[in-house]
């Protein structure tokens, strides 16, 4: 009786893992890493908002070949230790072979030299950090890097603005503000402007006065503030009340800000990856959407987790399969329209593509929103 009791157990259990393995067979299982709490949850929730969209749309039309796609999501609350934990699970416990995330560079960066050891596509939507595709070909990234985003802003502020000093104030254990900062100022001083001032705070503080009083006394007519936005919302507060009544002009980070921050904020200018009030094809199709399913505005970080998604169907469908290395090879030579720009990869998997320019004004009610500027090439 225990024989044939071992026997009938066993069927079951093989049974069982080939039920697993054909439901597994039959979808397109995707990992995501967002910061779904924490200090920037906002970036983390709306890029998954995007992310979702896309699953949505791309399931209602069929999914990819036929198999829907399966979306495992972790929480990594900004923490690079929880994304190396989040990634350990997604990449062993649920096998995924493609991965999009995290948002910060530093959370992104802790988990790319494991995704290349386990041949697992990591696609980055907004860790603006140049390092981070330097682990090697199975790291990608779906917005532009430091360098073009401090150089377009150090010729926005020059060039387009018309300004001569410029003042830095930035989060010097921040690999995402120095990188800025460094960068902006090489764009700044070789379009004619002069730094007077530039100046440093830790993460996490939140008095700024004897950093802005430093700067006050430098007379800039335009402030460079490279950070995220809870610090910039601190920051511009403090920086008014010192009657500091010049531009000032950031990056990225500052998607948020809108529903963040008040008026000290006007006057202010970023850089991002899409506008919102954009006429292009794609971009208006997505914000409609997005408005029907979330009754709100995309943000940048929405568009880019979007774009991830439709990179990752374009991709597989132009492999023919499903492994990451053909994957990763298809990805590689990606040539398309997203909702951020046509895209295409340079040799370490970093998009050639425009940033814009928005500018922080009031809305007819009262409340804050973004308005096209301008466009730069790369």
């Amino acid at each position: 009786m225990k024989k044939i009791l071992g026997i009938l157990s066993a069927a079951v259990l093989a049974l069982t893992l080939a039920s697993c393995s054909k439901a597994e067979s039959n979808s397109v299982k995707i990992g995501g890493i967002f910061p779904l709490s924490g200090q920037v949850a906002v970036y983390g929730v709306e890029c998954k908002n995007g992310v979702d969209l896309a699953i949505e749309e791309i399931n209602a039309a069929g999914g990819i070949n036929g198999k829907p796609i399966v979306l495992v999501s972790e929480d990594d609350e900004g923490n690079p230790d929880k994304t190396v934990n989040a990634f350990k699970k997604l990449s062993t416990k649920d096998g995924v072979k493609v991965v999009i995330g995290s948002l910060t560079s530093g959370c992104t960066q802790a988990i790319t030299t494991l995704s290349q050891a386990s041949k697992v596509v990591q696609i980055a939507p907004a860790a603006t950090a140049p390092a981070i595709t330097d682990a090697g070909d199975f790291i990608f990234r779906a917005c532009f890097i430091d360098p073009f985003q401090g150089t377009v802003g150090g010729k926005f502020a020059a060039e387009t603005l018309g300004k001569k000093r410029a003042a830095i104030l930035y989060d010097i254990g921040n690999d995402y503000s120095v990188g800025l900062a460094d960068n902006f100022k090489i764009a700044f001083t070789k379009a004619g402007g002069s730094i007077v001032s530039e100046e440093s705070y830790a993460t996490n503080d939140k008095d700024f006065n004897a950093q802005l009083t430093k700067i006050k006394n430098a007379n800039p007519d335009v402030v460079y503030l490279p950070d995220y936005y809870g610090t910039v919302a601190l920051i511009a507060k403090q920086l008014r009340a010192q009657g500091i009544n010049v531009p000032m002009v950031g990056a990225d980070g500052w998607d948020g800000l809108t529903s963040n921050a008040g008026d000290e904020v006007l006057g202010g200018y970023y850089s991002n990856h899409y506008a919102v009030d954009s006429t292009e094809p794609a971009v208006k199709k997505f914000v409609e959407s997005f408005r029907a399913k979330y009754n709100k505005d995309p943000n940048s970080f929405a568009a880019l987790g979007y774009d991830c998604v439709y990179l990752i169907r374009d991709a597989i469908v132009a492999a023919g399969a499903e492994d990451s290395i053909a994957v990763r090879d298809a990805l590689a030579k990606t040539d398309g329209d997203y909702v951020t720009g046509h895209l295409t990869f340079d040799e370490k998997h970093n998009p050639i593509k425009s940033a814009v320019m928005l500018e922080l004004v009031k809305a007819d009610d009262g409340t804050l929103k973004t308005v096209y500027n301008t466009t730069v090439n790369p």
